[in-house]
């Protein structure tokens, strides 16, 4: 035996007792030597394999690489050594390489030519096959066209007439790997880290995200941004990689809350700055709601224009009626809760506040004043009257000026105005008393005044008495 055979029997010694791996993985390793038939390849730690040399020849017998070069290939078999296909890898397989290739699972390497019904044109060596858009990948993603020209490896999964008719998938494979990484995967998935991830699919109420290893998490549509999110498609697309907080895991159902908004800047840590009560802002109606409308002053900070605040109109829920979705209005700031992330507004009418320079906030209401406003409802101990943005005021029966209960309804209806002196009103206008009768009797006193300054008034005539005659030429009040 010559000393290139010994160094030969060596290398094939070496490789026998090599670490064992996976049939069908696909391994990179370094050319050491190239007999008559094989050539040994250093692949690491794995130790040394043989490939056919005929694999490494070009279509003209030419011999392609040298000892020291580099090549990629697949393991087709671990008995008695590591055998090493180098075709498989590059898809240049030959039919028995094909039919092997199907009995044993191991994985083929095809470029993709183009898209045909239900499915890729795929070459694989020097057949033709066809996968499935449900085999292309574990996620059906929205643009099949992105897949053209790129070359993947495949499991033959269906093969007949003589390789003349295969369906690959590549699908298989990638679940094959997931399985493999899911245990480590897991590892990493705890609540409160940020991880990356796949948009698996999208639906009305999220997004599903792969997280690797077969594990996919819910991004629900309320975690996907600070502003109201209605269509999660305009936010996130099947296929795209993304970056996610875990939220929550439950333990019981392996379920998995993942978030979007907690990876940016939360709007509501500057609106201490940018918002201030009494202050005019501009905003847009978002939605409405039973008790009120909800307002957007500035993406995902949104105020609440409760229902009192709104003029009464003499119709149930004829506030309604003054806003409509996707409208552009000023509003004032009433109140402002930064832990609870709660922003109390009042629509601001055009000739009011914004242009007085009046805020309804700031608005005072204290006893004796005499102001004009609008009557809200009626209950059995009196009338509620609207004098402005969080400022209601009650008026019992007996200041209504009216003889009796059942004359209210026709005399003050709901949504008309109503001069009111304040009678009581506490510092912060909570608690608030008004009088029409008041108003009725101020009136009275200013019309016998009148009356009393006229020329042809009788000067033996005392004021009771003209009082009295005044009262009967004008008649009963409220009527």
């Amino acid at each position: 035996m010559s000393e290139a055979e010994d160094d030969f029997a060596a290398m094939f010694e070496a490789s026998a007792q090599a670490r064992p791996v996976e049939r069908g993985q696909s391994v990179e390793g370094r050319i050491v030597a190239i007999g008559a038939a094989v050539a040994f390849v250093d692949i690491g730690g794995k130790g040394e394999a043989v490939v056919d040399v005929a694999e490494l020849k070009d279509p003209d017998g030419v011999l392609e690489v040298a000892v020291g070069d580099r090549i990629t290939a697949v393991v087709t078999s671990t008995s008695g050594g590591l055998t090493l296909s180098r075709r498989l890898a590059r898809g240049s397989a030959t039919d028995r390489q094909l039919t092997s290739a199907h009995e044993s699972g191991l994985p083929v390497e095809g470029r993709i030519e183009q898209t045909v019904k239900g499915g890729y044109e795929v070459r694989v060596g020097r057949q033709r096959a066809f996968c499935p858009f449900s085999q292309i990948d574990i996620t059906r993603t929205a643009d099949p066209e992105q897949h053209v020209g790129k070359t993947y490896r495949f499991r033959i999964i269906e093969y007949k007439d003589d390789g003349r008719n295969l369906v690959i998938s590549r699908r298989a494979l990638l679940e094959d790997e997931q399985r493999a990484s899911a245990a480590e995967v897991r590892k990493s998935i705890v609540a409160g880290a940020v991880v990356k991830g796949r948009v698996a699919s999208v639906r009305d109420f999220g997004a599903f995200v792969d997280l690797g290893g077969g594990i996919q998490g819910l991004l629900h549509v309320s975690e996907m941004g600070w502003s109201r999110v209605s269509d999660p498609s305009s936010v996130v697309t099947p296929g795209q990689e993304i970056a996610v907080k875990v939220l929550r895991i439950d333990d019981a159902t392996d379920k998995i809350a993942l978030g979007l908004k907690q990876l940016l800047d939360d709007p509501w840590s500057k609106v201490p700055v940018n918002y201030a009560v009494g202050q005019v802002y501009r905003g847009r109606v978002t939605r409405l709601a039973d008790f009120g409308a909800f307002i957007e002053l500035e993406p995902g900070v949104e105020a609440l224009a409760h229902a009192s605040t709104f003029p009464p109109t003499g119709r149930q829920d004829g506030w309604k009626k003054q806003v409509s979705v996707g409208m552009d209005t000023d509003v004032e700031v009433l109140s402002l809760d930064v832990d609870k992330k709660r922003l109390g507004v009042a629509l601001v009418p055009e000739g009011s506040a914004r242009e007085t320079g009046q805020s309804a906030a700031s608005l005072s209401i204290a006893p004796g004043m005499r102001v004009t406003g609008k009557v809200d409802r009626h209950e059995h101990f009196g009338v509620f009257i609207f004098l402005g943005p969080g400022k209601t005021g009650v008026m019992p029966l007996s200041e209504t000026g009216l003889a009796r209960e059942e004359d209210v309804p026709r005399a003050l209806p709901i949504g008309s105005d109503v001069e009111v002196i304040v009678l009581e009103a506490d510092p912060a206008g909570r608690r608030i008393r008004v009088s029409r009768k008041a108003v009725l009797a101020a009136q009275d006193q200013e019309e016998l005044r009148e009356y009393a300054a006229r020329s042809d008034a009788a000067p033996g005539d005392g004021f009771g008495s003209l009082a009295d005659k005044l009262r009967g030429a004008l008649g009963p009040r409220g009527k």
